[in-house]
């Protein structure tokens, strides 16, 4: 069964790109992975490419610091490589700065930039540069994956298992801090990396993956709508959450469930593995070093269920996707909202 209920992004997507020509050789539909694929002909590869832009971060005040622009910059379009599990080539990018910018800042945003691109072993292929009063940046990354083994966002059933490379909501903390919502003596740190590592890992073993820039229970609700599965958690959301977040969760009197919900995500990857895999994994994860999350099971019946410890209760992670689309940059608006809901169930 497949889920029904429409999301306004996707919807809005949708009417954007239609009737646009798409190639023979793209493996995956609209909005099927995070990262676009594409058969390279007489090849035994496929090539990912993706790109995104840091705008609206910028301009709502989110993104302030420059070296945390530029390392964004780069992690938001690797981060998707990694979902797909594409081993990374290079990076193309896009500054779009002001005539007049103060070089101390602009020389931090470069670091970040070298610095992400490191990190990810991605290496600087081109791009272009502009003018304009306002700071616009992008990126696209292109790298390859096997064929046959591109994760995509659907293709998993009732009883594969659901993982995450680590704990939820420490985008949660950032934004509502950058965005005023709570005073923090120390600011959290927020420098996310790219899963790039795990992704390469977990091709050869996860059924569907996504990574969580959108958030936790964006991710979920993609992932239940494109393989027509429902969620449901076995472990606590205090277990799900990183520290910072039950932090925040105590601090300011939410719903443990809140800093899931948040639109500004942490890029951890989330993704499913059938029953028959999950010893192979576990023994490739601890021989790797890289330590996975266990979250709980997908199931027939749609829609996604907390934990015992959480009442067992069901979200509404499609109205819930769709107020933080509503809300878009208002963040007490959005909080509010959740409240709202959070009562009425």
């Amino acid at each position: 069964m497949r889920l029904t209920d429409r999301i306004v992004e996707n919807l809005r997507v949708e009417r954007r790109v239609a009737g646009f020509p798409r190639s023979p050789l793209q493996l995956n539909g609209l909005g099927e992975s995070d990262a676009e694929l594409l058969r390279l002909p007489g090849a035994d590869l496929l090539l990912a490419v993706t790109t995104d832009a840091i705008v609206e971060e910028i301009e709502s005040g989110l993104y302030r610091e420059p070296c945390l622009i530029g390392w964004m910059t780069v992690i938001a379009s690797a981060s998707d490589l990694a979902a797909v599990g594409a081993d990374p080539l290079g990076i193309l990018l896009n500054q779009t700065l002001p005539a007049e910018l103060d070089p101390a800042w602009e020389a931090a945003l470069q670091a970040g930039i070298r610095e992400a691109c490191e990190a990810c072993g991605l290496f600087m292929l081109g791009g272009d540069t502009n003018s304009s009063d306002r700071v616009h940046m992008e990126s696209t990354a292109i790298g390859t994956v096997p064929l046959g083994e591109a994760m995509l966002r659907s293709g998993a059933a009732p009883g594969d298992a659901l993982f995450a490379t680590g704990r939820f909501g420490l985008g949660s903390v950032f934004a509502a801090e950058a965005l005023g919502m709570r005073d923090a003596p120390e600011p959290t740190r927020f420098r996310p990396p790219a899963r790039l590592r795990e992704g390469h890992l977990l091709r050869k073993f996860a059924s569907c993956c996504m990574d969580t820039s959108d958030g936790a229970l964006a991710t979920f609700d993609e992932l239940m709508r494109r393989s027509g599965v429902g969620i449901r958690l076995t472990s606590s959301v205090s277990e799900l959450l990183h520290p910072g977040a039950v932090d925040l969760v105590r601090s300011l009197e939410l719903p443990s469930w809140v800093p899931l919900a948040g639109p500004h995500g942490e890029f951890e990857l989330v993704f499913a593995v059938p029953t028959s895999r999950l010893e192979a994994l576990a023994a490739a994860s601890e021989a790797a070093g890289i330590p996975l999350l266990h979250l709980g099971f997908l199931q027939e019946e749609p829609g996604l269920l907390l934990a015992p410890e959480d009442g067992n209760r069901r979200l509404a992670t499609a109205e819930i996707r769709n107020i933080a689309a509503g809300a878009a940059a208002d963040t007490r608006t959005f909080i509010a909202r959740l409240r709202e809901m959070d009562s009425a169930s």
